[in-house]
């Protein structure tokens, strides 16, 4: 039966760590620091260049560029044609402007609001290393990136920030409007930040990878559990920026076993420890028929 409707095909899960990017538009990624975390990434950039979508839908979190304290959006989706890379205060990255996918990111922000998710809808913003890093991870330094992307921005840096439970039913609901959006589009779904950090105070530099490991394990098998976990549990086991973990759980969330159908197959799995002052996690989940 020939595809009339767009369809979620995988999900990509990654870190998004500034100095990611610092090293690679510095030319560092084959320093003695730097070169084990980059191999752990030559397969996921030949398994994009294998399985490129025809969107990504990439869920982030702005740090205070896009947005700041004085409007802070729970949930923010992009509809623009187009995202420039953010001065974040040394300059904005050197990498390609961001292409959008207006009429895809127009139907979602209908049908999820329509299912009761509040939105914010963005039609002009500059985006930040929380998008770019995740991209250059997975495409190297090329003159543009594959394929249209659609911003959704996630707001874990201000409290209250959203539940996992939450996030992960957004998640489910995104399924459903993409897969009502009535062009055969193949579409992945990233969820990026964490894994455990913290950047301030007495605990600034916690790196805790047995919980991070333990993470990715419930991630793949248990997601439905792992959206339970209260965010007390991220903040004390992971560090105050380990809450980011839970914006994996609506890329998670958008998977066919969230939803009665097969459990994805994992096609890559990664961890390293340290980036800058942060664990990098990462992971693939292909869809299943």
């Amino acid at each position: 039966m020939s595809q009339t409707h767009a369809r979620i095909t995988a999900s990509v899960y990654t870190s998004h760590v500034p100095a990611i990017g610092a090293a690679l538009d510095l030319g560092k990624t084959g320093t003695e620091y730097w070169a084990p975390l980059f191999k752990g990434y030559e397969l996921s950039k030949q398994w994009l260049r294998d399985h490129t979508p025809d969107v990504i839908f990439l869920v982030y979190n702005d740090h205070a560029t896009a947005f700041s304290l004085d409007f802070i959006p729970t949930f923010a989706i992009g509809c623009a044609e187009q995202y420039q890379p953010a001065d974040e205060g040394w300059g904005a990255r050197p990498v390609p402007p961001v292409i959008g996918h207006p009429e895809l990111a127009a139907h979602i922000a209908q049908s999820v609001i329509q299912q009761d998710f509040d939105l914010t809808i963005v039609n002009k913003m500059d985006v930040d290393h929380g998008l770019t890093v995740p991209l250059s991870l997975m495409c190297g330094q090329p003159q543009a990136w594959p394929c249209p992307v659609i911003p959704f921005a996630v707001n874990v840096v201000q409290y209250p920030v959203p539940s996992g439970r939450r996030c992960f039913q957004l998640g489910q609901a995104i399924r459903r409007a993409i897969e009502s959006f009535d062009r055969p589009l193949n579409v992945q779904i990233w969820g990026t930040g964490g894994m455990s950090h913290q950047l301030q105070g007495p605990r600034a530099g916690l790196i805790n990878s047995e919980f991070d490991n333990a993470f990715l394990d419930r991630l793949i098998a248990d997601p439905a559990g792992q959206a339970a976990v209260p965010h007390i549990d991220y903040v004390r086991e992971a560090g105050s920026e380990g809450i980011e973990l839970v914006m994996w759980l609506i890329a998670r969330g958008a998977m066919a076993d969230a939803a009665g159908g097969p459990a994805p197959r994992v096609a890559h799995r990664f961890y390293h420890v340290p980036a800058s002052n942060t664990a990098v996690g990462h992971l693939i989940l292909e869809e299943q028929s």
